[in-house]
């Protein structure tokens, strides 16, 4: 999640040429690349369960779109397959580990 946040923030016009190109709005680029940045810093930080359950399904219905848009424009979906690969290992283990 931080390296396409990063991407977002950085390649900006690049992105926001990807969204378009799969029919999503090029506004979302920059509140989406916050969205994940403050995600992770809940995830890690671990404080308030109801809140990391909720970042867990916004990353989960991210991911899905993600990998989804990528498949239809006939994209390679590999990238964002391999992160809901890890994202569900992290969820499944977070739940184990932490209390």
């Amino acid at each position: 999640m931080l390296f396409s946040a990063q991407m977002y923030i950085r390649n900006t016009e690049m992105v926001q040429g990807f969204f378009e190109s799969f029919n999503y709005p090029a506004y979302l680029v920059i509140p989406l690349a916050v969205a994940k940045i403050l995600g992770v810093i809940v995830i890690l930080a671990n404080k308030v369960q109801w809140i990391k359950e909720w970042v867990y399904a916004g990353f989960f219905f991210d991911l899905v779109l993600a990998t989804t848009a990528h498949y239809y424009a006939g994209h390679t979906i590999g990238l964002s397959l391999y992160a809901f690969i890890l994202l569900v290992i992290s969820y499944i283990i977070g739940k184990k580990v932490r209390p």
